[in-house]
């Protein structure tokens, strides 16, 4: 049967009784939906028909993109600050830093007359106060005029500031001893 286009004549109900009136499949073997399509027939039997359509007459439908005002929220969110952590999926009731922000934001904007990048800013703020803390892509995550000095210091300065403090002390310890045995 390979090759064989016998599906393009008949339907598969009439397929199927001719199998088992020939003895191919067994009465106990016949399909469930046999005796349902038996007893209530289609008005109309269902014909396979190939449709015939050239593909380049045939006019190209565009579907328009649908964006809603929290994507744009959202595209923002990630463009300034980044992906952040990852989402936990096992934990059903997890919210998402994005989806704070966004609600944050659709809350503001409600009770609030601000444009846009203001109200994103108040957005950022309102978090912070509740404990959210975003940090900008490429920005350190400290404020550089929060910053203490004494991290600012680096392993070799610190090792070198030791080492010209150990010479210098070695030097009036032996400018100490000199004088005093002359």
């Amino acid at each position: 049967m390979a090759g064989s286009r016998l599906e393009k004549f008949g339907t598969v109900f009439t397929r199927v009784r001719d199998l088992m009136r020939s003895g191919v499949i067994k009465p106990s073997e016949k399909p469930v939906w046999y005796d349902v399509y038996q007893a209530f027939p289609p008005k109309r039997d269902p014909l396979h028909v190939k449709p015939h359509f050239r593909p380049s007459t045939k006019k190209q439908e565009t579907v328009p993109e649908i964006f809603y005002r929290e994507d744009e929220v959202r595209a923002k969110f990630y463009e300034r600050y980044g992906a952040g952590r990852p989402l936990d999926l096992a934990k059903s009731n997890f919210v998402s830093t994005c989806q704070r922000f966004v609600d944050k934001y659709t809350e503001l904007k409600s009770r609030s007359e601000l444009d846009d990048s203001a109200l994103f800013e108040e957005t950022g703020k309102a978090l912070l106060a509740e404990g959210i803390v975003l940090r900008r892509r490429g920005a350190p995550p400290v404020a550089a005029e929060s910053r203490d000095p004494v991290l600012e210091l680096k392993l070799t300065d610190m090792l070198a500031e030791q080492q010209s403090a150990g010479v210098d002390s070695k030097e009036t310890v032996d400018h100490s001893a000199h004088t005093h045995t002359s």
